[in-house]
């Protein structure tokens, strides 16, 4: 098939780069000619395992190019994907300027061109609130008509660090249509993914949307769930690791996403528990549970940063105090600091007069651009401890689970470790000689007394 991305961002390019991989034609749109050409001289934006490797190989294999010209992109495509950003507010409100502006340039098109030997199909991949793909299908049909084109949701559900994977082996495909023709050409395009018995869903278009925020929401609320049991075991000296070992065991819990730490960010929880949130208020039902959901979730940030200003109390506070970070991206395999934990760590850490040390192997560029103050930033993380009075890990990327402890003992000013990733066992670090603090457990002191953390 003949496909246009319009947007040359995460999902564009992921999407784009996955179907040529299958044999179609995929064309991927911006407005945005300095990325527009980053990506015609073989380089990817964006930081994802594998998606730079495979974008090159299509665009050899003459199924990829990029373009900023709409009437190129439109052109010959069967399909039309928008791929473009629903940015949201601090209460949840999505902006859509984007995917309407990419709808009126699309009527803009068939009114010029006409319909063609065959209408295309308007599909709308960015998450977007309950009933946004049908304002695109009302403002297009009111320059063209309705018999000039179909529309259909289609959610992605990409993780970051993993996406080509998650697209080729999808644990589903969900599509959203309003006529047999829409849902029959989606399940042609994605039935070379699905061969190995992953189901493809064809349902109602505000059904589609929901999913999308449905499913997020619910990964959300088992993350703030198993951080606010956390607080509950240092509360009362239990060990969350121990509790979460005889509570995963049902299995009608399972163990996924119930991992104890800084909480949830990126693109996609933060925004789409407000969305809900959001929604909720506009339609007078009230979502109380999601709200929760967002206020455990920024709370336990607050919660573990109360505990680095906790240890360094007797020490007449954090003014003047140097910390090293280890990781910055919201999670490992990602440039993405959209949200991030570190984020808002890093910056109470700044309000209190702390200077900074920081490292990640990737994300350290999106965190220059983002954040100012003393912060200097290192490429080795070894470096980023010399002279640091504790390390905070934020990230927890491979390289930082099986350190060096007698060299980082030497490069730091004190043997303090806050671990929000829970990276190290106490068995382990009790022969450190580190105080250690970490999630949900008992913190360990330099001289292995064990205490309430």
């Amino acid at each position: 098939m003949k496909l246009t991305m319009v947007g040359a961002g995460y999902v564009g390019l992921v999407t784009g780069t996955c179907f040529a991989n299958t044999g179609n034609e995929v064309v991927i749109l911006d407005v945005a000619r300095s990325k527009i050409d980053t990506l015609r001289k073989g380089e990817c934006p964006i930081w994802e395992p594998g998606l730079t490797e495979m974008m090159r190989s299509n665009v050899k294999a003459g199924r990829l190019s990029f373009t900023t010209d709409a009437e190129e992109a439109y052109s010959d495509a069967d399909m039309i994907f928008i791929c473009v950003g629903t940015p949201s507010d601090e209460e949840g409100h999505a902006d859509l300027k984007y995917v309407f502006s990419v709808a009126d340039d699309i009527a803009a098109y068939i009114k010029k061109h006409g319909v063609g030997e065959t209408k295309k199909l308007v599909v709308v991949k960015s998450t977007v609130p309950v009933g946004t793909t049908l304002e695109v299908k009302e403002r297009i049909a009111a320059v063209v008509g309705e018999d000039a084109f179909d529309v259909a949701d289609n959610p992605e559900f990409l993780k970051e660090g993993a996406a080509i994977a998650d697209f080729t082996k999808p644990d589903r495909v969900v599509c959203g249509v309003e006529n047999k023709r829409a849902g029959d050409l989606l399940t042609e395009l994605y039935e070379p993914y699905c061969r190995q018995g992953h189901p493809i869903f064809i349902m109602d278009i505000r059904s589609s949307e929901m999913v999308k925020y449905a499913s997020n929401n619910f990964l959300a609320t088992k993350i703030s769930f198993i951080n606010e049991m956390a607080r509950l075991c240092e509360a009362y000296g239990a060990d969350i690791a121990r509790v979460r070992e005889g509570m995963c065991s049902d299995s009608r819990i399972g163990n996924q996403f119930l991992h104890p730490g800084l909480g949830y960010g990126g693109s996609c929880f933060p925004k789409d528990t407000l969305a809900c949130i959001s929604m909720g208020k506009r339609a007078g039902t009230p979502i109380d549970l999601s709200q929760a959901v967002h206020d455990v979730n920024q709370e336990q940030r607050r919660a573990f940063f109360a505990k680095i200003e906790r240890h360094f109390e007797p020490e007449g506070g954090l003014t003047g105090k140097k910390l090293a970070f280890w990781g910055i991206a919201f999670k490992p395999n990602t440039d993405d600091i959209r949200e991030a934990p570190s984020i808002t760590l890093m910056t109470l850490a700044l309000n209190a007069g702390v200077a900074l040390r920081a490292h990640d192997p990737v994300a350290m560029p999106n965190a220059r651009a983002e954040m100012t103050g003393d912060i200097s930033w290192h490429e080795d993380m070894y470096d980023a401890l010399k002279g640091a009075d504790a390390l905070v890990i934020c990230t927890d990327w491979d390289e930082f689970k099986s350190p060096d402890f007698a060299r980082m003992r030497t490069l730091l000013g004190g043997p303090v470790i806050f671990d929000g990733r829970n990276l190290y066992q106490h068995s382990q670090m009790s022969r450190t000689g580190f105080t250690y603090y970490s999630v949900g457990r008992p913190a360990l002191r330099a001289d292995t007394v064990m205490t309430s953390g």
